[in-house]
């Protein structure tokens, strides 16, 4: 028997990765236009300005990246937007985050008022709110605040592509391992040499 001698082989190392907020997780967490208008008109809210929101945060973004065009290089633009426009992406996801768990607190509320045996639940007395409706109105609020928001971030990352020229993405860094070590690194390499 003839032993083969085959190239040693590489360890492929995978690098987990943070992933960042996406604007389509923004558009799954936060009511669009025609849910923002119909929670406002149903509790009586205030009906946003959605294309007005945009129309200002895109126009915000593309002014300030005109004022600082000739005092950064494109390299340095592209990471300031990317962060500028992180933080409104990702403040957005935050708000509706928040919005879909006021809205489970109101449904659940509800459920619960609709039970006629639960003394807790019952309405308070004449002029006061009962403890369901508190929940179904303060839900109402952050919808309006979360479609605000996610406004903000469209019309961001729209100036992004409009000023940078390519689509935004978010940025995904490796995720810290605080548990590797210098050491531990050193070793890992120094075995992988002898195949």
């Amino acid at each position: 028997m003839t032993k083969s001698s085959r190239a040693p082989r590489q360890v492929a190392r995978v690098v987990p990765l943070r992933k960042g907020t996406t604007l389509e997780m923004v558009r799954l967490a936060c009511p669009d236009t025609a849910h923002a208008t119909l929670i406002a008109e149903s509790f009586g809210l205030p009906i946003l300005d959605s294309d007005g929101i945009r129309e200002l945060h895109e126009r915000m973004i593309v002014e300030t990246a005109e004022a600082l065009g000739e005092g950064l290089g494109e390299r340095a633009m592209q990471i300031h937007l990317q962060r500028i426009v992180g933080a409104y992406v990702g403040s957005a996801h935050g708000a509706g985050q928040f919005y879909s768990r006021a809205v489970t607190e109101a449904r659940d509320m509800t459920a619960k008022a609709a039970n006629d045996l639960r003394d807790e639940d019952l309405d308070g007395p004449v002029g006061f709110e009962s403890a369901a409706q508190r929940k179904r109105e303060f839900a109402a609020d952050m919808g309006v605040q979360a479609h605000a928001l996610r406004m903000a971030a469209e019309g961001a990352v729209t100036a992004y592509e409009h000023v940078v020229g390519e689509r935004w993405k978010p940025f995904e860094r490796p995720v810290d391992n605080p548990g590797q070590t210098l050491d531990r690194k050193a070793a890992e390499m120094q075995m992988a040499a002898f195949g």
